[in-house]
């Protein structure tokens, strides 16, 4: 059973004290953002009891308030884990829900937590130890997905399928090296995400509204107690950067892209044109009109979320453009994207994971397309560069070889060795053999 936390006149905002009238109903609803940011509860609770204790370690609460409220916030931690607070949009946000929470549990001691912080400073370090938490989730599920795709290619490192540049026919590669490509790419998002969190691991606790404070705390001593590499270096940088957002969600962008360039072949390779793929039945949909159809709608969806996922970033690019230092209540508006941002790409990493694993290749399909439009040509030509020809020379007359093939309606490697010897006398059977 939820109940209403229960509240103070004092706790239920943190800034009423030099105001005549409650604020307007439209305010209010403008002004929340409790149905976004609650899903922070456990870091905002992890700030306030690292806060408490190096307030007791400084001698500005007691030992025993410091106990008393962090108990209280350890109560309050699981009630919003077993869905016992019931939110209320007039409380703005989670540190006020559990503000509110902690005045009635421990009355006015729970005064004393505010002690040299302030939202500021508070919002900023929760913030960064969700996204510090939520980029190493990302971190694991794309190494799955890179899994899959090297165990798949190590299966299917001798199928051979063509490769095409322009999506045309180029060279034959092998469907273990293509699925090897992606591999690469997912690397190097996992190393952005990697760097990302790494910049983001500075705690701005201590930075208070935006000046630090004048009372004898101790910043590092938070920053350790939250597993943050060190405190922030400048208290007015601390609160008003959302630079590591902005890197987190650059770094999920172009990761979704790539998954977007392998959703578009899946699309491609699997339409009855290319013939590559049989796409598995638990990953596709079919048609309510057509009752034959087996339509790729979850690699379609990967693609189309790309978008959504650019536009969240190019959102906060958006917000944070003219923002003047330090804070400002724009900034109210970076979680929703990110959070939004990086669980879009966590259910994409998991889709694509599924689908790579239970998608069978047609190796003869695969095969037959690799052989066609004189995909072997730039062999033949590597094979006159070894007989010591210059390569443009080489190019040039297996170019007109292949002028010849599609004269004749047949492949590269179909042309008689006669026909071929015409233009290059020097050709062997055994070379043209290597056409196949």
């Amino acid at each position: 059973m939820k109940r209403q936390p229960k509240t103070t006149k004092r706790a239920a905002t943190m800034w009423g004290g030099r105001f005549r009238k409650p604020p307007h109903p439209l305010m209010q609803q403008i002004n929340a953002s409790i149905a976004v940011d609650v899903r922070l509860y456990a870091q905002d609770i992890a700030v306030s009891q690292a806060h408490a204790r190096m307030l007791a370690k400084q001698k500005l609460i007691s030992a025993t308030e410091c106990r008393k409220i962090c108990a209280a916030l350890a109560r309050i931690q699981r009630e919003f884990a077993q869905g016992e607070i019931a939110l209320n949009p007039a409380l703005e946000d989670i540190h006020t829900h559990i503000e509110a929470r902690l005045y009635a549990l421990i009355g006015e001691t729970a005064g004393k937590l505010q002690t040299a912080r302030s939202r500021n400073d508070q919002v900023a370090t929760g913030f960064r130890l969700y996204l510090r938490d939520a980029l190493e989730g990302l971190r694991a599920k794309l190494a799955s997905l890179q899994r899959v795709l090297a165990q798949r290619a190590e299966t299917h490192a001798a199928l051979v399928m063509p490769g095409f540049t322009h999506l045309q026919i180029a060279q034959p590669v092998s469907y273990g090296h293509y699925l090897l490509a992606y591999v690469e790419m997912l690397a190097r998002d996992h190393a952005r995400l990697q760097d990302a969190a790494e910049r983001l691991n500075e705690s701005p606790l201590g930075a208070g509204a935006l000046a630090g404070s004048s009372l004898p705390i101790d910043p590092a001593q938070t920053a350790k107690a939250l597993g943050f590499r060190r405190a922030c270096a400048n208290s007015m940088d601390a609160v008003a950067a959302r630079d590591f957002a902005l890197e987190a969600l650059s770094a999920a962008s172009i990761c979704a892209m790539h998954l977007s360039r392998l959703a578009e072949e899946i699309v491609l390779f699997a339409s009855p044109g290319f013939g590559f793929f049989t796409l598995p039945d638990s990953l596709s949909t079919g048609s309510s009109l057509m009752p034959q159809k087996r339509n790729p709608d979850a690699a379609e969806l990967v693609r189309a979320k790309t978008g959504r996922i650019y536009g969240d970033l190019i959102a906060l690019l958006t917000v944070m453009k003219a923002l003047p230092l330090t804070y400002a209540k724009d900034m109210q508006e970076d979680k929703e994207t990110c959070f939004d941002a990086l669980d879009t790409l966590a259910l994409c990493l998991d889709m694509m994971t599924a689908m790579m694993a239970e998608l069978e290749p047609n190796a003869a399909r695969m095969a037959a397309m690799a052989a066609q439009d004189g995909s072997t040509a730039t062999e033949l030509a590597d094979w006159l560069v070894r007989k010591g020809e210059p390569f443009r020379r080489a190019h040039e007359a297996v170019g007109r070889l292949v002028q010849e093939a599609e004269r004749r309606k047949c492949r590269l490697d179909e042309l008689p060795l006669a026909a071929m010897q015409a233009q290059i006398p020097q050709l062997t059977e055994d070379a043209r053999r290597g056409l196949k």
